[in-house]
């Protein structure tokens, strides 16, 4: 722990030439190094440092990891250190030389380590800062526990001088037979034969990068499209002369015609629940197959074909699997609440979280949603920033429906979304807490809702606090009766909503926020989850589940 950043700069404010990258011993008795790694605390990569160690809990600052490994690097190969997230800030150093930096806590990045690895002995210093600052994103205030450190996996790659830097490869848009996409390549040989085979339906495509390594192919195949009820994968392959990568990917088509969503051209209706990234049974970020199999199955299991994955961008292993088992997916970068709008640092990072999103996930068939942003204040500077990221996303990856969490403007008892925003958006998501925040149960009873514009509605947000185990009367706050009672309100009042496309109350299991400190109840956890942490059932999770049955039940023309 460096809690006053003592490890990069002096008393002055200074940059240290001695710093903690150097990894320095005393060469002799005498002489002063005021660290040490090797009888410094060990923490597990990945995973959070909150959950670690009792002191580290509530711990916000910088802190200092070290990791060391011997190899042989071998000539004509590049070495490639890849962070799959490090929250918040995180500067990189490599035998003592700092070969990067990052910010954004929830999104991949990579620096090319071949001229500093060396024969035997290496050495990795990072320093991660998840010092909470108004310039960033998400800025000071969440409703989340700020989780810090290396939590998720970090690995060295071994890779070919010339290597598949990246690729696209989905149905291009508005199309059910024709494969759409991109290869690039990145090295001292970008032009290159590639070629692109789905040998279960029996599809080899050659093509030829550019002087730039970069080549867009276009070509018809007879595939099975992937859908939650069928979510079919095919094995492919990018082979270039000098590196070959495999990925499974699964082919969709999802637009919007008026207020319906159409998942391969037939009307869906997303039956989901909000998550966040807290691992399921053992608490602390989520990061492994273990906790992505736990809360999908949860999901499947509630009777649900989608997730908003909020507010941040989840960890990839819950992605893939989301394509394995059919899960429908909501992904969305933290611009959230209230940030300085006018301040060109928080977009410029916002700009860079969605594009590394979108980088990482544009091949998965789960994913059908770009969300840009959560329950944020409208304003001039606001809605201009926001109309930057939406420019972003349809530039990025025009093949996805675009979307936000907003919140609605009462007219007494109709909630009238018309946020601005929702113009430029394909679907649009509402926030609402009517019976919690909003008033009593009873109040569901008497609201409707209404829009200027014709476009599917996804209800992003709804719920009730409610202690596991806790019962007394259902207008008791906290019990789990309270908490049923509002949920079979709620539905009452979303089933009356005719542009209604989906549901994902708040949320599928109680996670920790710094914002809840109410003894007994809380205790620092948010209690809207339909499951505890420990994995308890709540009484309204049954509600959710049946109404998912009964939309399963109905006639495809209904649900």
């Amino acid at each position: 722990m460096d809690p006053y950043g003592n490890g990069h700069v002096d008393y002055r404010a200074q940059p240290r030439p001695d710093g903690f990258f150097a990894d320095a011993r005393p060469k002799s008795p005498s002489d002063l190094v005021e660290y040490d790694f090797d009888t410094s605390p060990v923490l597990k990569v990945p995973g959070d440092w909150n959950t670690q160690r009792p002191e580290l809990l509530y711990y916000e600052g910088p802190l200092w990891y070290r990791r060391r490994f011997e190899m042989a690097p071998e000539p004509g190969r590049r070495y490639v250190l890849h962070f799959e997230a490090a929250n918040y800030a995180a500067k990189v150093a490599v035998n003592g030389v700092v070969v990067g930096t990052h910010e954004g806590g929830f999104t991949p990045f990579s620096f090319d380590v071949t001229s500093r690895l060396r024969s035997g002995a290496n050495t990795v210093v990072v320093l991660v800062d998840n010092t909470r600052r108004r310039e960033a994103v998400p800025t000071v205030m969440t409703d989340w526990w700020n989780y810090g450190g290396l939590t998720r996996p970090v690995r060295l790659l071994d890779l070919p001088e010339t290597f598949v830097r990246d690729y696209h490869v989905q149905l291009a848009r508005g199309s059910k037979r024709t494969v759409a996409g991109w290869v690039r390549l990145d090295g001292p040989r970008p032009a290159q034969e590639v070629v692109i085979r789905i040998p279960e339906a029996r599809v080899e495509q050659r093509v030829r990068t550019g002087a730039d390594g970069r080549v867009e192919f276009r070509f018809d195949a007879a595939l099975q499209p992937w859908s939650p009820d069928a979510p079919k994968l095919y094995d492919i392959e990018i082979a270039a002369e000098t590196d070959r990568v495999a990925d499974r990917i699964g082919f969709r088509t999802i637009e919007v015609r008026g207020t319906d969503i159409l998942l391969n051209g037939t009307p869906v209706f997303l039956r989901g629940v909000c998550a966040h990234e807290e691992a399921p049974l053992r608490g602390g970020r989520a990061w492994s197959l273990e906790d992505a199999r736990t809360q999908l199955g949860w999901v499947k299991e509630l009777g649900g074909n989608f997730v908003r994955l909020a507010h941040y961008p989840h960890n990839e292993t819950i992605v893939r699997e989301a394509d394995r088992l059919g899960v429908l997916v909501w992904a969305e970068i933290p611009v959230y609440w209230t940030i300085d709008w006018s301040d060109p640092r928080p977009l410029a990072s916002a700009r860079q979280q969605l594009a590394e999103m979108i980088g990482r996930d544009r091949n998965r068939s789960s994913v059908v949603l770009w969300s840009v942003a959560n329950e944020t204040p409208i304003s001039e500077p606001r809605n201009a920033f926001l109309r930057t990221l939406i420019g972003d996303a349809r530039a990025l990856d025009p093949t996805r429906l675009l979307t936000a969490a907003l919140q609605a403007r009462g007219e007494g008892d109709t909630h009238v979304i018309d946020d601005p925003i929702g113009e430029q958006l394909d679907v649009m998501g509402n926030n609402e807490y009517v019976g919690w925040y909003d008033g009593t149960p009873e109040k569901c009873d008497r609201v409707s809702f209404r829009s200027p514009w014709n476009k599917p509605l996804i209800m992003s947000e709804f719920g009730a606090d409610a202690l596991a185990g806790y019962r007394g009367p259902a207008e008791q706050r906290f019990t789990e009766d309270h908490q049923e009672l509002l949920y079979r309100k709620q539905i009452a009042m979303l089933k009356r909503i005719p542009f209604l496309r989906g549901t994902a109350p708040w949320i599928l299991m109680d996670f920790r926020s710094p914002r809840r400190p109410l003894p007994v109840i809380q205790e620092g956890w948010n209690r809207k989850g339909l499951i505890s942490e420990r994995g308890v059932r709540k009484r309204a999770f049954d509600v959710l589940r049946e109404f998912y049955g009964e939309l399963l039940a109905a006639p495809a023309t209904q649900r």
